[in-house]
């Protein structure tokens, strides 16, 4: 299993941080390690004084795919759920400063929790689903499919010309706006349309 990110496919959140509108998905990956249970608390590593929440909806792969046509590729993937990919701001900062990967601000240990998985037929569109992160009770980010610079499908097939995609690969897609930092003692809701799927203790 591999984990899969787009960065920067939410035009607002591009804005916020001050980035250029890419042409074409701009992937990273994170290593399985990174991999957290649905409702496990996150524990802050020593190594950052600065990690910020990034709430997206996650594809799971369904079966192995290769240079994937993108009017097939909603064939390849069965189910969404919702993630969070976790980043070191403080060393992402450094490290663009420098022209280096982002590859320990993105992937340390637990930066990637998850919710449960549902079926893709649980949604009537799948370019309009609506999902949201709230912190200590107040909402911090919203967002809808419709708002993807690149769609699932595209995605997967703009993947699958460069990596081999397998079963049980996930998929993030991408953070909308409102993106922040996190504190022990906080504690993140994340909504999939109205259904909490992910809660999350800081500490």
């Amino acid at each position: 299993m591999k984990i899969i990110a787009i960065g920067r496919n939410y035009a607002a959140h591009i804005d916020e941080l001050h980035n250029e509108r890419p042409e074409e998905p701009i992937i990273f990956t994170k290593p399985d390690t990174a991999l957290a249970k649905p409702n496990q608390p996150f524990y802050i590593p020593d190594f950052s004084g600065d990690i910020h929440y990034e709430v997206e909806l996650v594809l799971k792969i369904s079966k192995t795919g290769k240079n994937i046509h993108e009017k097939f590729a909603g064939r390849y993937y069965d189910s969404i759920g919702l993630g969070i990919d976790f980043t070191a701001r403080d060393l992402q900062a450094k490290a663009k400063e420098k022209g280096l990967p982002w590859a320990l601000a993105k992937g340390f240990d637990g930066s990637a929790p998850i919710s449960d998985f549902f079926p893709i037929d649980r949604f009537p569109d799948l370019k309009n689903i609506n999902f949201s992160l709230w912190l200590d009770g107040e909402p911090r980010q919203k967002g809808n499919s419709s708002m993807m610079l690149f769609s699932f499908d595209h995605i997967v097939a703009y993947v699958s010309r460069f990596i081999t995609l397998k079963e049980g690969d996930l998929i993030f897609t991408g953070t909308p706006k409102g993106v922040g930092s996190v504190k022990i003692g906080n504690k993140l809701v994340g909504y999939l349309e109205d259904e909490k799927v992910l809660e999350i203790e800081i500490k």
